[in-house]
């Protein structure tokens, strides 16, 4: 039995690894929930569900909202006054790196965004296994989050990444020659960068094969998101940016593959369904039987693979860019971009101005590198801070003077 902690259980990767503990309950306990608290009736419905011991979140001012949550939704399923315990509650900014260090054998981070960096981090202080499919936290944090795990202790969820851990298992680390990450091209596959300039936040968030939150997959549109996957697997596996390659896979079955130094290809192949990499994250290195549905190999079926147009989506050069500087180089690239989606969604930023709004603030960054200390504490973060000196001051610092930056670029261009 796992007991298992849930980072961001209201959200996509939430509820669907709720659903596969609901399905297994000889395997997986489910001990503690964090939310962001803008559906605390969901939330109040999981913990009950699971008779969760806490739940965290992060937006204090909506614990009484859960508290009366918690007795509508008792009320609700019958239960006598006083007949059933409500968890403890952790509330505020700090709530689901509180919740992060609490006693289990398995942390599951599927909080969006930068958010989930300090979540990451006390999970691998208390030593916890840690899912992670807040690729956000390696990303930024990469240093930091690399200094502190032990050999096995990342166990990657991102669909791509989980493929690439069992694809490797076929092989020594010698022997690996590349690793190839799917991408599925978005909605907007075969279109021109002209025609990209149009795209709605409607188009955008219609993708043909996944369903995501909306800044998974407006990154999935802009390929911004298999930039970020690029550094990630660069981060997880310690291979070159060389020596990973991004390919355009629409039917989205071949979920990445890694090339070994003999010829021979492995591919992880299964539907597009995340319950999968989820289940895998929450038992690594079992499989849990019957997490969802497998391939249907009686039926005829086309797979197709093209290379990817990096004139209409600079987005995967520009991370490798971003991630060879390293530093808090990343942190700016990934801040800039949540800044610009947002930005993009409210109707301020046009879809085609999110690569080049970050593009132009990571120039900025790297630019200012040779600043002073004294400086470079006076731009805010400004500056870029290269390898081992990374700390979570300056990982912070970039990101907020990133997403504020890229704001100001992005009004100027409205």
């Amino acid at each position: 039995m796992r007991r298992i902690v849930l980072l961001g259980s209201t959200g996509s990767i939430g509820t669907q690894a709720l659903d596969i503990a609901r399905r297994n309950p000889d395997r997986f306990d489910i001990v503690g929930l964090a939310a962001g608290g803008s559906d605390v009736g969901l939330l109040a419905r999981q913990a009950l569900d699971f008779n969760v011991a806490v739940v965290a979140i992060a937006r204090a001012t909506a614990v009484e909202d859960l508290q009366l949550a918690f007795y509508a939704e008792a009320q609700r399923r019958g239960y006598a006054t006083g007949g059933f315990s409500v968890p403890a509650i952790l509330a505020g900014p700090t709530a689901a790196t509180e919740l992060a260090e609490w006693p289990c054998d398995v942390v599951l981070n599927g909080m969006a965004g930068a958010a989930g960096l300090e979540p990451t981090l006390a999970a691998l202080r208390a030593g916890r296994t840690l899912a992670l499919a807040n690729k956000e936290s390696l990303i930024i944090g990469g240093p930091l989050v690399k200094a502190l795990a032990v050999p096995g202790q990342i166990v990657p969820v991102d669909s791509e990444h989980s493929a690439l851990a069992q694809a490797l298992r076929s092989g020594t680390a010698g022997e690996v020659g590349r690793l190839v990450l799917t991408a599925s091209g978005g909605p907007f596959r075969g279109w021109s960068a002209a025609q990209l300039a149009t795209v709605t936040p409607e188009q955008a968030l219609n993708h043909p094969t996944w369903s995501m939150g909306p800044l998974v997959t407006v990154n999935s549109a802009t390929l911004m998101n298999k930039g970020l996957e690029v550094i990630e697997a660069h981060l997880l596996f310690d291979i070159p940016f060389d020596r990973i390659d991004v390919v355009v896979h629409p039917q989205s079955v071949v979920h990445s593959m890694v090339e070994f130094t003999d010829g021979s290809t492995i591919a992880q192949a299964s539907p597009p369904d995340m319950r999968i990499p989820i289940a895998l994250g929450m038992a690594w290195p079992e499989r849990v039987p019957e997490a969802a549905p497998g391939c249907n190999w009686g039926r005829a079926a086309t797979w197709e693979f093209f290379p990817l147009d990096e004139e209409a989506f600079p987005a995967v050069s520009l991370a490798r860019r971003a991630g060879a500087a390293g530093g808090t180089a990343p942190a700016v690239f990934n801040g800039a971009d949540e800044a610009c989606v947002e930005a993009f969604l409210a109707g301020r930023l046009a879809f085609d101005g999110i690569v080049t709004t970050v593009a132009a603030v990571l120039d900025e960054h790297l630019g200012s590198g040779g600043q002073s200390a004294a400086s470079a504490a006076s731009a805010a973060g400004s500056a870029h801070v290269s390898g081992n000196d990374v700390t979570l001051e300056n990982v912070i610092a970039s990101d907020g003077w990133a997403r504020m930056r890229a704001l100001e670029l992005a009004k100027g261009s409205g």
